[in-house]
């Protein structure tokens, strides 16, 4: 084997200068582990008079790609750059010219990943996105790896720590969306345009990548039904809290049989659940296995050192593979047909917080049409508003199809008795 091993860097923003750190600083380790020095040979920059201190020498830097992709001397593409179509053109051109990838663009890897994961197989190549869900906690290597005896029935987690930070926020501190969204584009937890994040793209980006691993099935982002946290109010959180729930945005990806739910939503889970207690910043995977039972991986969910790590661990793996003569055969290609669950089969607990006329025979109405709807509840809070002409009431309903529930909601917005129906969220977790 070459006693160097040259690394390509597309993109040297916040993660690719950590990725360089890491391999700089920790080039023993590296060194020991492939035996091989790590070298970044080629950096592909947008702006080459960029002052970046003497964190490298100008001869590594270049704004022609070509530069990188098209030296045989390098051996993986790292591809930090962000963006969609130019990044999944990069990696596509790398991976035909027989170099490894690695990649922590989540979006690439939504839209396309079976695309390049398809040719990584047929060049015989390494293609890892550990990176790409999750930032630092290692849930891709613990699902296809650590859990690969094992079969996968649900993953549940908190995959975005903007709409994790502004929750904590507004659960804990008692402050208004659009003040503690602010705050968390200055704090640099938010881009300038938080729409992927707090519509909930980003994480549905994420759990479709989850379930194809997971459920060796190829799941598109078209396929998650997806809600933002936009509409979640401090009334939706504190009657929450009242009835025993905290509020996160969570991805679900759900499978029984042979047919499988991905989604998206702010989701309602019990205090003692362990995703409750994910705060800030912070990410989750809770994830369940017919034989392991369940599991959960807690970490830093971005970041420069935390997802630059998660980069040059999976170029470890690439370079070891390597060495070992095994490139090529880490590629998962889906081996299930997708087969999606009907709303039918969809079952799940709600909270539903409406406002109604506060008469006599109001509840007898609403209980007749929850019976008509074959929905029954588990919990009921009401509470008196505007001077007791009206009602506000909070219901936990028993667990009922979505398409049973979803025909409840359209017959609550015809009800007479009914003002308005406030909002309307999914439970996860047993209450203890």
């Amino acid at each position: 084997m070459a006693q160097v091993m040259n690394v390509g860097l597309l993109g040297f923003g916040t993660v690719g200068t950590g990725v360089l750190e890491i391999i700089e600083q920790h080039q023993d380790k590296l060194s020991h582990q492939i035996g091989a020095e790590v070298r970044v040979k080629k950096i592909l920059v947008n702006d080459l008079e960029k002052d970046r201190g003497n964190l490298v020498k100008p001869e590594q830097l270049t704004k022609n790609a070509s530069e990188v992709l098209e030296d045989d001397e390098i051996d993986v593409i790292v591809e930090v750059m962000g963006g969609i179509e130019e990044a999944r053109n990069y990696m596509k051109q790398a991976l035909l010219n027989g170099k490894h990838v690695i990649t922590a663009n989540k979006d690439v890897m939504a839209l396309y990943g079976s695309e390049l994961l398809q040719i990584a197989n047929e060049k015989n190549c390494d293609l890892f996105y550990e990176a790409s869900v999750a930032g630092g906690i290692p849930i891709l290597r613990t699902i296809v790896e650590g859990l690969a005896s094992d079969r996968i029935t649900k993953m549940m987690g908190i995959v975005n720590g903007t709409t994790n930070y502004i929750l904590t926020q507004m659960t804990k501190e008692g402050r208004l969306f659009d003040d503690v969204l602010k705050e968390a584009q200055a704090l640099g937890y938010a881009e300038a345009d938080p729409t992927a994040d707090v519509e909930g793209l980003d994480a549905a980006r994420k759990i479709a990548i989850l379930g194809t691993l997971g459920f060796s099935m190829r799941l598109d982002l078209d396929d998650v039904s997806v809600k933002g946290i936009t509409d979640v109010t401090s009334q939706d959180l504190k009657y929450g809290d009242q009835l025993g729930y905290t509020m996160k945005l969570v991805g679900i990806a759900n499978r029984t049989g042979d047919k499988v739910e991905v989604s998206v939503q702010p989701t309602l889970v019990p205090h003692e659940h362990p995703l409750a207690s994910v705060d800030d910043e912070f990410n989750a995977v809770y994830v369940y296995g017919e034989a392991v039972g369940e599991t959960m991986f807690y970490g830093p969910g971005a970041g420069k050192l935390p997802t630059a790590t998660a980069v040059v661990s999976d170029l470890v793996e690439v370079l070891k593979n390597k060495r070992l003569g095994v490139s090529g055969n880490s590629a998962v290609i889906p081996q299930h047909e997708k087969k999606l669950k009907t709303d039918e089969e969809i079952h799940s607990k709600y909270f539903l917080r409406l406002h109604a006329k506060d008469l006599p025979g109001t509840f007898a109405a609403l209980t007749a049409l929850f019976h008509e709807n074959n929905v029954s509840l588990e919990k009921i809070l009401q509470v008196p508003l505007n001077e007791g002409k009206l009602a506000e009431i909070i219901l936990v309903t028993h667990e009922v199809s979505k398409k049973d529930y979803d025909i409840l909601l359209k017959r609550l917005e015809e009800e007479e008795v009914v003002i308005e129906v406030k909002s309307s969220y999914r439970t996860e977790g047993e209450m203890k």
